[in-house]
């Protein structure tokens, strides 16, 4: 039986529940984690909350962090009961996700691999664990760097990021595979920008770490 992280983003989260109910069919122990990015920032706009991002992460407020927790819940909500009775919703600052904070940037933290047992406690019983990216403080935490975290703690073979995109964009093709290297390079350049800069650098951190990482269509090699 192999171990896999499931990273879905809040654009795709109720509509991924397809794929992880495939990968837990066979012998795969699956951990979901999902994000909230468009729910966020729709509530923040609405509440005329500035929408400010650093390298992937959330400038967050206190105020911001509210709509964050509430964004955050509502999706775990909607994505347990798209997977179905398998899935176990789950908070990542109530089950012992850590992170290291990041003040410059607010209540934001940077996840630290963590073996949360709740989440092996649902493993073991066969369940699916769905963890909502939050870090104990309560920090917000980018989703993706949380997926690598719990990844690496968890000691999965596999993390596989599943987005509205099909893959890693080069010159508008999917790249089948690059290194861990070259994913460096094109981030320091600046040639990468949007959400597939956290989820690259996650991927990167994971594969070296030891963790097969895949992004779509895309594998990311040590």
């Amino acid at each position: 039986m192999s171990r896999l992280v499931v990273k879905v983003g809040g654009a795709v989260a109720e509509s991924a529940a397809g794929t992880v109910l495939e990968l837990a069919a066979g012998r795969d122990e699956v951990c979901v984690v999902h994000g909230a990015g468009p729910q966020i920032s729709e509530e923040m706009k609405r509440l005329g909350l500035e929408v400010e991002f650093v390298g992937g992460r959330r400038v967050t407020s206190a105020a911001a962090l509210r709509l964050v927790q509430r964004s955050l819940d509502d999706v775990n909500r909607a994505l347990c009961a798209a997977i179905g009775p398998r899935a176990v919703g789950m908070l990542g600052d109530e089950i012992g996700l850590h992170a290291e904070p990041v003040p410059e940037l607010g209540l934001v933290g940077e996840p630290l691999p963590s073996r949360p047992r709740a989440v092996e406690a649902a493993l073991a019983a066969a369940k699916i664990p769905v963890v909502a990216p939050l870090a104990v403080g309560p920090l917000n935490v980018n989703a993706d760097e949380a997926a690598a975290a719990l990844a690496v703690g968890l000691g999965a073979e596999r993390i596989l990021f599943v987005t509205d995109v099909p893959g890693l964009l080069l010159r508008g093709a999917v790249v089948d595979t690059i290194a861990a290297g070259e994913a460096d390079r094109l981030l320091d350049a600046g040639d990468l920008e949007g959400g597939i800069v956290p989820k690259l650098r996650a991927a990167v951190t994971a594969a070296r770490l030891g963790v097969r990482a895949e992004i779509g269509a895309t594998a990311v090699t040590a």
